[in-house]
């Protein structure tokens, strides 16, 4: 396998979504455009969160090695003319809005995108498992027509879940925050 040239390596081994991203936005800030950065990570979930931060900054993702559990994600900085702003997905709910939909007893849809075992170790009653990497095959058993609320840890990857459902053609997409880091209800668990 050719050995592909880095420019800089940023360690991201422990830390949890959203810090790779915040990470790796700083040290990316910091290089120049056409310089490539290896990011070193060991939250499953980084493999969807930095390739989708990718495509909506137009930083160039230009792969991905793993070994014994430790993702190597490859990053090409764009020119300044190709890089787009990050949008935040501008409709959401608060934790305590989704507490009092389910206390009322209102059936709501909630899809949690976060890892599988982040999932079983705890999760807002009813939620469905959608992990963020497996959404879009996952589209075709959602309803477009109906009302979803999307959660994650803290709202980083649920933004990212609700810009594809929206460009997708779901309307009534709200993203939960601040997420599961203060959900302090009743949680379901495997």
């Amino acid at each position: 396998m050719t050995t592909l040239q880095v420019n800089r390596r940023l360690e991201c081994e422990g830390l949890a979504c959203p810090l790779p991203v915040v990470r790796t936005k700083k040290a990316i800030d910091e290089m120049n455009a056409g310089e490539v950065l290896e990011v070193r990570a060991t939250d499953k979930g980084s493999v969807a969160d930095l390739k989708g931060w990718s495509s909506r900054t137009g930083h160039q993702y230009l792969g991905l090695k793993e070994e014994s559990g430790v993702y190597h994600h490859f990053i090409r900085k764009a020119e300044p003319a190709d890089t787009k702003a990050e949008k935040k997905y501008p409709h959401t709910a608060t934790n305590e809005e989704v507490l009092r939909k389910i206390s009322s007893g209102e059936a709501i849809h909630i899809i949690d995108v976060r890892e599988p075992a982040e999932y079983a170790f705890g999760r807002i009653p009813g939620a469905i498992s959608i992990p963020l990497g497996q959404l879009e095959e996952a589209l075709t058993d959602l309803d477009p027509s109906k009302e979803y609320y999307v959660v994650c840890r803290t709202g980083y990857r649920s933004d990212v879940a609700c810009q594809i459902l929206s460009n997708k053609g779901f309307q009534n997409v709200k993203n939960v925050i601040p997420g599961m880091s203060e959900w302090t209800d009743h949680q379901e668990q495997d």
